[in-house]
This record gives C-alpha cells, sequence and structure tokens, in this order.
C-alpha cells in the first residue's frame, strides 16, 4: 500500500527524470513513450508471451527461453520488456522471429494499466530477481498466469526480502510458478512464499556454444601444427600487454609456443599487432608462420578460436575497470578457462565454475604464465577442468528443458480458461 501510494504521489516527476537520463545516453529518447504504456505497435494475434528481462545478462536468458519455446510451438509470439540501451540492443542483434522488444513501462498505475490494456499478454515471465510490485499485482488482477524463473539474488537482497516478509509473500504468492538458480535463493524464497521452490539450476548455462566455421578450424590447425597453443579472447585496452608479458616468459620454456589475441573489439587490431612487433593479423589475410603472436581481429570467429585453442582467458576481467565476459562459451567448445578476478557482469557463473574446479583465477601476467605451462604441462589436469565445466554446463540444458515445460503447462492453464487473442 504504501509502495502504491508512493508512486502515485511520485509518478508526475518520471517525465524529467526520464529526460534527464536521455540527455545522459541512459535512455532512448524516440522510444520514451514506452516507458508511460504508449506503443506504435499493436499485438500480435494469437498466443502472447511476455517476458521481463531487467539487463543484458537476465535478456540473454529470455532470448534462450524464446528460442526454446519457439521450438516446442512455432505459432507463439513474445513480447520482451527490458530497462537499458544495451538490453534493447542485444534484442535487436538477436533479431528472434515473432518477437517484439519494448522497454519495461514505469511501474506506477496509469503506465501499467495501459501496457496491459494494450498487449494483453497470455502468460507473463519476470527473469531472475527484478521485482515491480504494480506491474506483478496488475498481472495478477487480470488473470494473467505468472512465472518467476532462474531466480538468483545476493544474500544481501534475500536479507531485505525478508525484512518485509509480508510484502515478499505477497507478492511471491502471485506466481504461479518460481524457479531459483541456485540453493540459497531456492531456500530463502521458499520461505518467504509459505510453498517450495524448485531449484532447477542456472538458465545462462544453457547458452548455445558460438559458431565454429570447420573449414576455417581445419585450415589453421594445419597452419598451427604440434605449437603450443592458448587464447587471450575478448581482450580489452592493457590486457593485451598482460598477455604478451605472460606469453614472453612462456617462451623461454616452449620456444615454440603461440599466443593468439582476439580482441573484444577487433578494431584495435593493428594497435594490438604493433604491441607484439608487428604481429600478423587475421583481416589482413596474414599467414601465422613462425609468429609467436597471431591477432584475430575480425568479427564472428570466436567460437572458431575457442575450438581450437587447448587454454583460453577470458578477457575483460584482468582490470578493476572492467566487469568480465561469458565463460560458457569456451566451456561448451571444451577450452579450459582462465579468467582474470574481475567478472562482475558474470560473477554467478564464474562463482559456480570457480567452486567446481572449472576455472582458474589468474591476476596478473605471473600467475597467467604459471597456469598456461601448467595446463600444457599436465593433460590430465587440463581435461579435469574441461570435464567439470562440461559438467555444469549441461545442467543448464536441462534447466532450460524443465522450465520450457513449465511455461507451456501455464500457457495451456490459460488458454483452458478462455479463449486464445484472435485479434489485437
Amino acid at each position: 500500500m504504501l509502495y502504491g501510494a508512493a508512486t502515485r504521489l511520485l509518478g508526475p516527476f518520471a517525465g524529467l527524470w526520464l529526460h534527464a537520463r536521455a540527455r545522459r545516453g541512459k535512455e532512448d529518447a524516440s522510444r520514451l513513450g514506452e516507458r508511460f504504456g504508449h506503443y506504435p505497435r499493436a499485438r500480435p494475434v494469437g498466443p502472447l508471451i511476455w517476458l521481463h528481462a531487467a539487463s543484458v545478462g537476465e535478456s540473454g536468458v529470455a532470448l534462450g527461453l524464446i528460442e526454446a519455446l519457439t521450438a516446442r510451438d512455432p505459432s507463439l509470439s513474445f513480447l520482451i520488456s527490458t530497462g537499458t540501451r544495451t538490453s534493447a540492443d542485444l534484442v535487436a542483434r538477436r533479431a528472434l522471429p515473432r518477437t517484439t522488444h519494448i522497454y519495461a513501462p514505469l511501474d506506477r498505475p496509469d503506465a501499467v494499466k495501459r501496457f496491459f490494456d494494450h498487449w494483453t499478454p497470455d502468460v507473463g515471465v519476470f527473469v531472475e530477481s527484478e521485482l515491480w510490485p504494480n506491474l506483478i499485482l496488475a498481472a495478477q488482477a487480470r488473470g494473467v498466469p505468472m512465472a518467476l524463473v532462474n531466480a538468483r539474488m545476493s544474500p544481501k537482497s534475500l536479507a531485505r526480502w525478508q525484512s518485509w516478509s509480508a510484502a515478499g509473500q505477497r507478492l511471491l504468492s502471485a506466481f504461479a510458478h518460481v524457479s531459483a538458480a541456485d540453493g540459497r535463493t531456492a531456500e530463502a524464497l521458499g520461505a518467504l512464499r509459505g510453498a517450495p521452490v524448485q531449484q532447477l539450476g542456472n538458465l545462462k548455462l544453457a547458452i548455445a556454444p558460438p559458431r565454429v566455421d570447420v573449414a576455417a578450424r581445419q585450415a589453421l590447425a594445419a597452419e598451427i601444427g604440434q605449437r603450443p597453443l592458448w587464447l587471450a579472447a575478448s581482450t580489452h585496452t592493457g590486457e593485451d600487454e598482460i598477455a604478451l608479458a605472460a606469453h614472453a616468459t612462456l617462451r623461454q620454456q616452449f620456444p615454440d609456443a603461440l599466443l593468439i589475441i582476439a580482441p573484444r573489439h577487433p578494431e584495435r587490431g593493428a594497435d594490438i599487432a604493433a604491441l607484439a612487433g608487428n604481429a600478423p593479423r587475421r583481416s589482413r589475410f596474414e599467414p601465422i608462420g613462425a609468429s609467436p603472436v597471431y591477432i584475430a581481429d575480425t568479427l564472428g570467429e570466436l567460437g572458431v578460436f575457442y575450438d581450437l585453442a587447448p587454454i583460453a582467458l577470458v578477457g575483460g576481467s584482468l582490470l578493476p575497470e572492467l566487469k568480465g565476459h561469458n565463460p560458457i562459451e569456451p566451456a561448451k567448445l571444451d577450452c579450459a578457462i582462465m579468467t582474470g578476478p574481475y567478472v562482475e557482469s558474470f560473477q554467478d557463473l564464474f562463482d559456480t565454475l570457480i567452486e567446481a574446479d572449472a576455472a582458474k583465477i589468474t591476476a596478473n601476467a605471473a600467475e597467467l604464465e604459471t597456469a598456461v605451462s601448467e595446463f600444457w604441462r599436465n593433460e590430465t589436469a587440463r581435461s579435469a577442468q574441461v570435464r567439470a565445466a562440461r559438467a555444469i554446463v549441461d545442467q543448464g540444458d536441462a534447466a532450460m528443458t524443465a522450465t520450457v515445460s513449465q511455461l507451456i503447462a501455464l500457457l495451456s492453464t490459460r488458454n483452458a480458461a478462455e479463449p486464445a487473442h484472435a485479434s489485437a
């Protein structure tokens, strides 16, 4: 009640706040109307599943669910609401069929009402942890079956909800299905909800592996031969120097060792090549030859290099201002994983991998050199880490299958209650 009153009182100031964010580039000025529940596009005909995802990580899960649901029923349409421009960009790049992206409406009664009046979703799915009370309770009031999937909250967030136990129970009771990514969250939400919460596993582990061009991989493998190889993937400025320093030390023990650097931003290829003594660049079709370093400065080929290299540093993780990149891609291609300590954007995934000895933290050039040389000298240890990572990512596939079955069941319940929408 207090929250509802506050959103009504503060609602008139939302426009000022959103326009200020737009001036800072944090909102899309051309789409601010969506925040207030105004939409230029019509509702698609037929069953519509709405998924809400806060930002990039949650959006990746939502897109994976859409792909899996489409495989089960190609007639479904999807609405995905997100809160950030980066997540909107991700959805646009994936461009999944029968999928409409909108910015999430402000959680105030008038915007929420217009949202439901326009889209009339058949099922609603909240991904992970962003719970908007007005949006959730309005869905319940309209009889929209709701699911909370892949729930994962920090101990601090869980403690806050437990201190607001009545409000937490009220919100969680609005969900017909709740499943958690980890045991801690499942136990805490189950106690708060007063009903068991399934621990299905982390849906982020279920993403598809990156594409591997078999012909390109075979050509590179033939050129490299038996040389000891490692990959520094998705590197940023400042990380290349660390990788190159580690490689210089490695070559004292392994004179023919090869380092492949695949920068996060391929346009940095020339600068990295200069750092590495004019190393050959893939974008210029230059052969590797006997060079100790090769610059993979192309787009769409990271899967080839993860599949080729027995060991990889997942970049974006060696400097404090960075927040890490996705470790599941190398795990799915049986590449042993190394990472720096700065992985905030994928903390949950790295925590799971590191706890299972499925990834190794290397904080600097010396630790990086030690880890690579140990893997090269001990294939048994490398294979054990790869198997541990593979076991974890396979859990994600099982979690995805179970979650999709639950959502299809919710849709069936809705369809049994009333006929499917025939028009917008």
